[in-house]
């Protein structure tokens, strides 16, 4: 048990933090990760040290997700409000506001993209995961998953030359 406490406590903020980022919406972000948990939990003893527990965890917390979207039966899930805020010292209002406006057109953006760019996106941006992680989450190879976020790299930009258009 005191194992599962230090995995939680190592790994906690990293899996919210993913969720977030997948989600849009903290408070949501935060019961996931719990189930994420309790997931794991229930399935450490299929854990086979394979991939970093990190990636497990990712893996988890994304099926958890998919299993909140099923059961809620929509896909777009976006709100704004829960939005991670740029951190900044001391900045000015008309900064404050550009940089809130840019981080929302950007998270937004995001959350358009398809499957699995988004995915791909938020986990190599999000929580620093390597190609060869990635690949391990799809159970793809390290190349298909550099193909693919380089894929959504492009198709962000795109979409946000458009919109500046």
């Amino acid at each position: 048990m005191e194992d599962l406490d230090e995995i939680y406590r190592s790994y906690a903020n990293e899996v919210k933090a993913f969720l977030i980022l997948l989600t849009s919406n903290v408070e949501l972000a935060e019961e996931l990760t719990q189930e994420t948990f309790y997931q794991a939990t229930k399935s450490i003893h299929r854990y086979n040290g394979q991939c970093k527990i990190s990636v497990w965890l990712c893996q988890i917390a994304k099926h958890a997700y998919y299993d909140f979207l099923k059961k809620e039966k929509h896909r777009n899930y976006v709100n704004i409000d829960s939005t991670s805020e740029i951190e900044s010292v001391n900045p000015t209002p008309e900064i404050e506001i550009t940089n809130r406006a840019t981080l929302i057109a950007i998270h937004k953006e995001i959350h358009l993209l398809q499957e699995p760019y988004k995915e791909v996106f938020l986990l190599r941006t999000s929580i620093n995961l390597s190609f060869k992680e990635i690949g391990e989450v799809f159970n793809k190879s390290e190349n298909w998953a550099r193909v693919t976020y380089y894929r959504a790299k492009v198709k962000l930009a795109e979409r946000m030359e458009r919109d500046e258009l």
